[in-house]
């Protein structure tokens, strides 16, 4: 008996018809949206600080990540022209864990902008954002679309999902980012534009995911070439990954005798631009292991630990030997440094990297 194979379906050059799309994704909105504590209810103005605030939170950070320090900043500073007025080592303090800290100083220098150029009301156009530190092209249109209503393309991982999906687009990322913009643009609404961005996003969170996407409950899958073609889950395609370099270093935890830890702030600008961190080696590909206490902050009986501190940043892997020591409580911190006492560690700007050192420390 001969059996008849399906043809897998090709990406259509002409964008599904726009008002059905946006539509029948406005309708599965309207039913299924996420309550998330930065989101506007039906018929409430959104808060345009509220929006930007979460939308640099939410910048390569899960929203369960994202949750605990957005209600956090909002009960410490309610307003931008409140986050303003904090010193820049209270939002760095308050960030840390949250990663990509720049983002921090960007936001304070922001607050700043808005307050200081317009009155502490945020502009409502995507060319004016985009003015403003730390907000880029996405930020804008987000910020554009949510808060105030205009109509601005937004897109960013959820939503490249569900256009790859859609057409089938079979440019890898990077490279598909443009070729996705311009599908997105197809379907965005005049009306309802940020419902729209929101709806899209939702789509991609929940039913349109990486992996296992939930094809049969999704409100597009009869305008979706991936579903017709059964495939869906293999976009976006993506590039054959690099491995990410490999750095390694030391850093030591020394310990007064009265409680107090030796720490520093790292520079403003760069890698972890101004956090606390313990006193350590630089971080390179060739760290020269045998020599690392060379580079300890002062003389001490230094224990290396059999621990090893792990850490991925975003362009490499790091591997830090954690060194300890106890010192009688005379000892004097070296120049750019400083001893805080061990109970108010909670209270410094500490990374995610230095909060594991300071967990291998109390071991």
């Amino acid at each position: 008996m001969l059996t008849r194979t399906r043809k897998a379906a090709k990406p259509k050059d002409k964008a599904p018809p726009p008002e059905t799309c946006a539509s029948l994704l406005l309708a599965w909105y309207d039913r299924h949206r996420r309550a998330l504590p930065w989101r506007a209810l039906p018929a409430q103005t959104p808060d345009p600080y509220a929006v930007w605030l979460s939308e640099i939170m939410l910048q390569q950070t899960t929203v369960t990540a994202v949750k605990p320090y957005y209600e956090a900043f909002l009960a410490k500073w309610p307003d931008v022209r409140a986050l303003a007025a904090a010193p820049v080592e209270d939002i760095m303090r308050a960030w840390a864990g949250l990663g990509y800290y720049s983002r921090a100083r960007n936001l304070h220098a922001c607050a700043k902008a808005v307050s200081a150029e317009y009155g502490g009301i945020f502009p409502s156009s995507e060319e004016a954002l985009r003015k403003l530190p730390g907000i880029g092209p996405y930020t804008a249109a987000a910020i554009a679309a949510i808060a105030f209503g205009q109509r601005a393309v937004v897109v960013d991982g959820n939503v490249e999902r569900v256009v790859a999906r859609l057409w089938r687009i079979d440019t890898p990322m990077p490279a598909a980012k443009t070729q996705m913009r311009a599908r997105a643009a197809d379907i965005t609404p005049q009306q309802r534009a940020g419902d729209f961005a929101q709806a899209m996003m939702d789509l991609g969170a929940t039913l349109c995911s990486p992996k296992n996407p939930a094809c049969s409950l999704c409100p597009l899958n009869a305008l979706c070439a991936g579903f017709k073609a059964g495939d869906a889950a293999t976009y976006p395609r993506r590039a054959a990954k690099t491995e990410r370099p490999q750095r390694s270093g030391a850093v030591f935890y020394l310990r007064r005798a009265d409680g107090h830890v030796l720490v520093r702030t790292r520079p403003p600008r760069g890698l972890l631009g101004g956090m606390t961190e313990f006193p350590g080696t630089a971080w390179s590909a060739d760290f020269d292991h045998q020599h690392a206490l060379n580079h300890a902050p002062v003389k001490a009986m230094w224990k290396k630990q059999m621990r090893q501190v792990e850490h991925v940043f975003t362009h490499f892997a790091l591997k830090l030997d954690v060194y300890l020591a106890q010192v009688k409580e005379s000892t004097k911190a070296p120049e750019g440094a400083r001893f805080v006492h061990e109970s108010a560690l909670d209270d410094e700007a500490l990374p995610s990297v230095m909060r594991k050192v300071q967990e291998i420390a109390a071991l």
